[in-house]
This record gives C-alpha cells, sequence and structure tokens, in this order.
C-alpha cells in the first residue's frame, strides 16, 4: 500500500483497494491536508507543492468513489 506522505497515489492503485479502505485514505488525506494548513500558516511547510498533491488524490478518491456508486446504481 502507498504512503500518504511524499509519494502521490496512482488512480490504478486506488481502484486495488475497497470502498471502505478508500474512505480511510481520504479521511487521511483531510488530516494531513488540515496539517499542512496549520504549517502553512505557521511557515514550517517543508513541501510547498505536497498541498496540491493531497488535493490531487482527494479528487482521485472522490472520483472512484463515486464511480462506483454510479454503477451501483445502474445494477
Amino acid at each position: 500500500m502507498w504512503s500518504r506522505r511524499y509519494t502521490v497515489a496512482t488512480a490504478s492503485e486506488l481502484r486495488n483497494l475497497d470502498d471502505e479502505a478508500l474512505r480511510e485514505q481520504l479521511q487521511g488525506c483531510y488530516e494531513e491536508l488540515f496539517n499542512l494548513r496549520f504549517q502553512k500558516v505557521t511557515g514550517s511547510v517543508n513541501n510547498t507543492a505536497r498541498p496540491r498533491q493531497v488535493k490531487k488524490d482527494v479528487a482521485r478518491i472522490k472520483t472512484i468513489l463515486r464511480e462506483r456508486a454510479l454503477a451501483q446504481e445502474l445494477r
């Protein structure tokens, strides 16, 4: 499994996870984003590109969850 810190998850890696694991990853991304915002305010951000990467991870996870929800509706 991928580490939330310092790496960007690919959609193919995320598609291999079940819905519960995706929701856990989403919650972890939100927590990391929250912490990064505080680090930005205090001036202690090491990687200034990380917030953008986390936001993209959030979008990927939400997209996959939505795709699965739509697929369930069609069944």
